[in-house]
């Protein structure tokens, strides 16, 4: 879910910030919706970020962007063409693809992927979570059938 926030809806909502703040006179109706996109996408983030969910619900996401930021310091071309811009895509997904462009080669899915990394380095992530129903149970003593 994660992944799919930031790729696709911070995508997407940097492209209309973008592509607002470039329009003669701008849009203001579509800088709000940009803006809210945006902060939703941040709600999520920090919520997984700072929250006791599993570590793999921001593990997956940082390799994600992680992964994705060293292919294009590796090779351009090839990061950029798994982003879709046929016109036989929707222009959504159109859109949120030129706002991941933008988002990668800046640099802020590098970023991203490494504040994501973060939380997996914590041993409490990995522990188990005390459970409150296992104390209403009675523990048997040793040797007993009940």
């Amino acid at each position: 879910m994660v992944t799919a926030a930031v790729l696709g809806g911070g995508g997407w909502a940097v492209q209309q910030a973008v592509g607002n703040a470039a329009a003669t006179p701008p849009d203001n109706q579509k800088m709000w919706i940009a803006l809210g996109a945006m902060a939703a996408v941040g709600l999520v983030f920090g919520l997984v970020m700072a929250g006791r969910v599993s570590p793999l619900a921001t593990f997956v996401p940082s390799m994600v962007l992680l992964a994705w930021t060293v292919v294009y310091a590796l090779d351009v071309n090839r990061a950029l063409s798994f982003i879709p811009a046929e016109p036989s895509v929707h222009q959504i997904v159109r859109d949120a693809g030129f706002g991941a462009k933008t988002l990668l080669t800046t640099g802020v899915f590098a970023l991203l992927g490494v504040a994501l990394f973060i939380p997996v380095l914590m041993p409490s992530r990995w522990s188990r979570r005390d459970d409150e129903m296992d104390e209403d149970y009675e523990t048997t003593p040793e040797g007993s059938y009940y």
